[in-house]
């Protein structure tokens, strides 16, 4: 009973299975291999777009390499307040880009919208004495658990890009994202003018496996190096490869995020209208932030539900996340015990 994190749930079948058959002979080292070859292929079907194609093993690693690529030391990265990163990534992104300033963009529902980026553009470009503005960085579905639309993409990207910067998308839950909009992958990414994507499948069924799509491959020219200085370019490259290709073998990874946002679904309607209950936010993907008395919270821990508080050890509100793996009986006693206590409390 566990919604911490969907990083809390193991590994989808499917895809342990796939590690198990590349684990078969020899292949190969460093991407040579031809599972990696064949994820390369997935991704530009799927994205009905030339791609180039750089897996690497965390979520970190994907957005720090990917902003690098399109941002240079003395350079401005726009992000949302909330976005991973901000503030998940100890200083990844600065690190690798070499010194790039992160420039926070509030917004509602975790979003930055392309008005709020406009009125800090063009913002000293061209000043020597100032850091200029190089990428903005955005997160689908976002940290507070909503989910852009491509025509707020869009307008964002038409905002960057008529000030020559990069847009890059932190795709972490972009399986989830995807589902909730029904819409198709390039719909989201480089039809609505995203250039740098971190593509995710760890928090949704994989084992250690993202990967860092550039829509223009010229983009890309140094990313190799880059991935590899940074100890991301596996000898090994098959097994993180093979989690990708399984990840995107019939539909497996629109499966589980379909699962894991109709549970966040779940879980939204059974709280939502509790005596002292509140949802933050909309629940869009698999992520949902409640306000509720501190009596409750602190009996829901006592039972053994494992969530975190948002944010402090004190905080009436908490942050439930559900995955692939989150079961339905889990959800319905987590709401059943919500709902005595919340009466109990009421009384």
């Amino acid at each position: 009973m566990n919604f911490s994190s969907d990083n809390a749930a193991g590994v989808s079948p499917e895809i342990l299975a796939a590690l198990a058959a590349a684990n078969v002979g020899a292949e190969p080292s460093y991407g040579a291999d031809p599972i990696t070859q064949r994820v390369a292929a997935r991704f530009a079907e799927l994205f009905e777009h030339e791609v180039a194609v750089f897996p690497v093993a965390t979520g970190t690693a994907a957005n720090a390499l990917g902003l690098a690529a399109v941002t240079p030391p003395w350079g401005v990265v726009f992000c949302h307040p909330d976005s991973h990163v901000e503030v998940d990534e100890c200083g990844a992104p600065e690190f690798y880009t070499g010194g790039a300033k992160l420039t926070l963009v509030p917004g509602a529902d975790g979003k930055l919208a392309a008005s709020d980026l406009a009125a800090l553009l063009p913002g000293g470009k061209g000043v020597v004495h100032h850091a200029q503005p190089a990428s903005v960085s955005i997160t689908q579905a976002t940290e507070c658990g909503t989910v852009y639309r491509p025509e707020e993409l869009a307008a964002v990207a038409e905002v960057a890009h008529a000030h020559g910067l990069a847009l890059h998308m932190d795709g972490a839950r972009f399986a989830n994202a995807l589902v909730t909009l029904g819409c198709r992958p390039a719909d989201v990414t480089w039809r609505a003018g995203v250039d740098v994507l971190s593509f995710g499948a760890t928090k949704n069924g994989a084992m250690a496996a993202e990967a860092i799509l550039f829509f223009d491959p010229a983009k890309a020219a140094d990313l190799g190096f880059r991935r590899k200085r940074a100890g991301h370019l596996f000898s090994k490259m098959r097994f993180l490869s093979a989690q990708l290709d399984a990840y995107l073998a019939d539909g497996l990874w629109l499966r589980n995020a379909r699962h894991a946002n109709a549970m966040a679904a779940r879980l939204a309607e059974g709280l939502g209208n509790l005596p002292g209950f509140r949802l933050r936010y909309p629940v869009e993907a698999n992520e949902l932030f409640v306000e509720m008395p501190d009596r409750v919270i602190r009996a829901l821990l006592g039972d053994g539900f494992r969530f975190y508080r948002w944010i402090g050890e004190t905080a009436e509100c908490i942050r439930l996340v559900t995955s692939f793996a989150t079961l339905a009986d889990d959800v319905d006693r987590f709401t059943a015990a919500a709902r005595r206590y919340a009466l109990v409390v009421d009384a």
